[in-house]
Parts: structure tokens; sequence; C-alpha cells
């Protein structure tokens, strides 16, 4: 959530960064102005009326200590009056912040100055790309086929006990998602991220916290009856551990990593892109989170980058890098990166992770600071997959396809105790 103050401040500068995003309802931003000028002025006669009934109130008690209980007694009526009035204030006051808070949750972060406006999807800027694509045998199969030839995942299974999108893991393909995770944790934690196991459900606020309330509600499944949501990413309750939190400098940066399953109901899904594991409601993905000082965020932004890179070189996957143009981006994002490794079977370029920087949209939603001095700033926050499974699942059985069976990376070695699906 953009800061009032900002909007007060640097408007046309704010209206420029939006267009790179294609934000055109650019009106709300005068109604914000507005709105914070009105509530400015109502705090102010607030304040006003407050000191004179303060005022009015010690008098009563001074003349009725003198005796002058006839003076004191239209001095309680005045009170009376102020006191209508400081009421009609405060629901006046109320009710235009609630307003304000409406309109501030409609505009998007901010773009990153270095982020290209384009159209679509296609504007996208390829920043670097990393390995070879695989030469495979003729009548090579896609991911879904190998899954059968080799029973490792059952879609028909899943479709049966829940429905479409929920594949079930069997022996080998159930021990290579558990050793992706393992290997997965293992790598974020030499990198300094702090493991967490956070709770797999998260309440309003908490997805609030994070941007997925109010804008991505249509995508989460919702418990109804105890008002709770199912994560869509861990993002979304490791961030929120340091929800309405002043940090030390000294603690930051603050590194989290975690393991959980995801839940995205991806309504408006369907066709050739979703078979198999391209797209589905239930998956495994580890995340890495950080908390930074905000001088440091892009810096840091780079970092993780490159620590998802050295994941898919060690998985020894075809991958590129794209920066994306701002029609692409995420609500809650100033910069984001994401990677797609190649899928030879299908021929095609999945994506695997979203790396992103949100500098204070989060944060200030969430009430995460540090002390810098005598006061205290929000701090940044910058998330990343590290990785999402499924489609790494599908690029590994496609392009390490043999004749004979499935070659590991030899990463996977000691997390499988094999080197071969066969």
């Amino acid at each position: 959530m953009l800061a009032i103050q900002l909007l007060r401040e640097k408007k046309d500068w704010v209206i420029e960064r939006l267009s790179v995003k294609h934000f055109t309802r650019i009106q709300i931003i005068d109604e914000i102005l507005q709105l914070d000028e009105h509530r400015r002025q109502l705090i102010t006669e607030h304040d006003r009326l407050q000191n004179q009934r303060n005022m009015a109130s010690r008098e009563i008690g001074q003349l009725m200590k003198t005796g002058q209980t006839s003076a004191a007694e239209e001095k309680k009526k005045e009170v009376a009056r102020w006191n209508q009035q400081l009421d009609e204030l405060r629901t006046q006051l109320e009710e235009t912040e609630q307003r304000l808070q409406q309109l501030l949750l409609q505009i998007p972060n901010l773009p990153h100055e270095s982020v290209p406006a384009g159209q679509s999807a296609a504007d996208n800027v390829i920043v670097r790309q990393g390995g070879t694509p695989p030469t495979l045998p003729e009548h090579a199969l896609p991911h879904w086929e190998l899954a059968n030839r080799y029973d490792l995942i059952h879609f028909d299974i899943g479709t049966r006990l829940t429905g479409s999108g929920f594949p079930v893991f069997k022996g080998a393909g159930a021990r290579l998602e558990r050793a992706l995770i393992q290997y997965f944790l293992d790598y974020n934690i030499r990198a300094g991220y702090v493991e967490y196991l956070p709770p797999l459900l998260v309440n309003e606020q908490t997805a609030f916290g994070t941007g997925q309330l109010p804008d991505k509600e249509g995508q989460m499944y919702f418990i109804s009856e105890d008002q709770l949501y199912l994560i869509p990413t861990a993002e979304v309750p490791l961030t929120n551990i340091y929800r309405d939190t002043i940090l030390q400098e000294d603690q930051l940066p603050i590194k989290m990593t975690a393991y959980t399953p995801c839940f995205r109901r991806e309504a408006g899904s369907y066709g050739k892109d979703v078979r198999g594991l391209n797209r589905v409601h239930q998956f495994d993905k580890v995340e890495i989170v950080q908390l930074v000082h905000p001088d440091r965020s892009y810096d840091v932004l780079e970092e993780m980058v490159v620590h998802v890179e050295g994941l898919l070189q060690s998985l020894e996957l075809p991958y590129r890098i794209v920066k994306l143009c701002g029609a692409d981006m995420s609500f809650t994002s100033a910069l984001t990166y994401d990677f797609e490794v190649y899928s030879a079977a299908q021929q095609r370029w999945l994506e695997v992770s979203s790396v992103s920087n949100f500098e204070t949209f989060q944060t200030q939603r969430m009430k995460i600071r540090f002390r810098d001095g005598k006061q205290t700033r929000l701090v940044h926050s910058l998330n990343g997959s590290s990785l999402a499974l499924p489609r790494i699942v599908a690029a590994l059985l496609e392009n390490h396809q043999q004749p004979d069976g499935i070659l590991l990376p030899a990463v996977l070695h000691p997390y499988m105790g094999l080197s071969k699906i066969n």
C-alpha cells in the first residue's frame, strides 16, 4: 500500500510511474488527496473542540468550588453541545478514513525505474540464459506420459479423490518430490536462510498483509466456517511473522525459508497449457523471504536472483531469466524477475520461479519497521520461489529422459539413493 504522504508530495511522479503498469484510474489519486485534506481538517476541528471542552470542564470545577452553580450549569450545557459535535466529527473521521483505505488499496505498487512499460508478456526482457536444451531420443514423451510409464504420478486418481489439478505422487515420483524439497531447503539454509514450518491456513489480516487481499481473493481457497484461507505461497505466513514489529537495524537482513504445500484455485485456466503438472491446484514449493534495509534491497534482489539461478544450474536444466514489463507485473511488485526452464518434450518455456522486490508496499500494511537512529523506518520485503516443484519435476522428467529410463542430476543422487529412474 502506498503512503498518502508520497501521493501528496510527488503526485505527478506517482502518476508517471503508475502509467508503466498501465494504471488508468488516475482520478482515484485526486479523490484520495481531497479526502486526505478533509480528514486533516476534521482532525484539526476535533482537536480544537476537544481543547475547548477540556478547558470548560476545568472551569466547571472551579465554578462549583466557588459556589457559582448557575454559571457552572451553563458551562455544562456548552460541554454537552461540544460532546455531541465531537461525536459527529469522530463519525465523519471514521467514515473518511475507511473510504481513504478503500481507495488506497486500489492503487498498485509503483514499478522500479528500470521496469519497461510493455503491453504484454511478449515485451518482457530476457536478462540472460543458461544451460543447453537437450537432444532428446526419438519419440520423446511429455512428462504426463513419462509419469504413467514409470508409475510416478497419477493424475486420474487425484481427479477421483479430489478433482482436476490434484495429482497423486507414487513410488519414485513421491521420492523425487521429497528429495527436491530437502535439497532446496538444504541449499537455502547453507546460504543463511532460517527454516520455518508455518501454518497452511491464515486469517484475513495475514492475507491482507502481503497483498493477497483484496487483490487475489478469487484465487484463494476459503474456509468460510472458520474465516480462514489456504495459503497460495509460504510468503504469506513467513512475511507476517514480523507484522507490527520494530526491529533493530543490526537484526537486518532477516532471511527465512520454508517448504509448504500451496493451494491456488487457478480460476479460468484450461486448455493444452494446463496438462499434467503445468498448472495444478495443490503443489509443493520452497520459498525464500527477506526483510532488509531499504538502502540495500535492490542489491539483495540481485543476490536472490543469483541464488535461484544456482539452483537451476545444479539441476542441469536449461533456463532463462526474464525481467517483467509493467503490463505483466503483479499488483504488489516493484520489480520482478521470472525464471523459466525449457521443456524439450513440450518445446516451450515453463515458469518455475518469480523473485520480487516489494519495497515498502507490503511492510506499510504490516507495519514492519526498524530503528534508524531516533526514528523508525519501514523495511523492504522481498521473496522468491526456491523453487516451485511441479514444473521443475516436469522439466527433469522430460529433459533427462533416456530410452531406458530417466537420468537424475548429480546433486539429487545422495537424496534419492539412485542415479536413474527406470
